[in-house]
């Protein structure tokens, strides 16, 4: 199967989907890790990154071309990202949307990145808020739009492990059906 795992900053994607990855015995790639790299490779933070790639639209396109590429050729993946679900398109098996409330997302943050939960606020809600602009304005996504996620988990209603364990789940139960329906990624987002 291929699966997908997105969510906002602080939502649990990472953990979640290692933990989903590990158990399941796929491989896990993760878009952050991509990004992060990219930044580092730039000698810029994450945040600046992004900025950057507000006037540089190749940054997004290329990350979103790998994971477009990665879901065409690859099988028994977990794949992690803020638009994992919308670019691995009719490729993707089970797509899921992890989140929780701004304020827990924010402390999580805060302790993972040892910074205080203000700066942690303000980093986060810029990068969203960046983001949002990109997506739309690239693809015409509205990243608060769930609707093609075959499942949305409130992490802050269950442990770090506790999450995975319903997502796995999830997967475990999964149906296909044959006709699925619904968005035509190609042809809806240009993607």
């Amino acid at each position: 199967m291929f699966l997908t795992v997105s969510g906002p900053p602080g939502s649990g994607k990472s953990t979640t989907a290692a933990g989903l990855a590990d158990a399941l015995e796929y491989e896990h790639v993760s878009g952050g890790d991509i990004f992060r790299a990219v930044a580092t490779e730039r000698d810029l933070s994450a945040l600046e990154l992004n900025k950057l790639a507000e006037t540089e639209d190749e940054i997004d396109r290329e990350l979103d071309r790998r994971q477009r590429e990665l879901a065409e050729t690859q099988g028994n993946v977990v794949l992690e990202s803020r638009l994992a679900g919308w670019m691995a398109g009719e490729h993707a098996d089970l797509r899921i949307w992890l989140d929780a409330p701004l304020d827990v997302r924010i402390s999580r943050i805060a302790e993972r990145e040892d910074k205080s939960a203000e700066d942690a606020r303000e980093e986060t809600v810029a990068r969203a808020d960046s983001e949002a602009l990109r997506y739309r304005e690239y693809y015409g996504i509205d990243i608060s739009d769930l609707s093609i996620y075959d499942l949305v988990v409130n992490t802050a209603r269950w442990s770090a492990t506790g999450v995975p364990a319903v997502v796995r789940t999830a997967v475990e139960t999964y149906e296909p059906t044959a006709d699925e329906g619904g968005i035509d990624f190609d042809t809806d987002y240009g993607l």
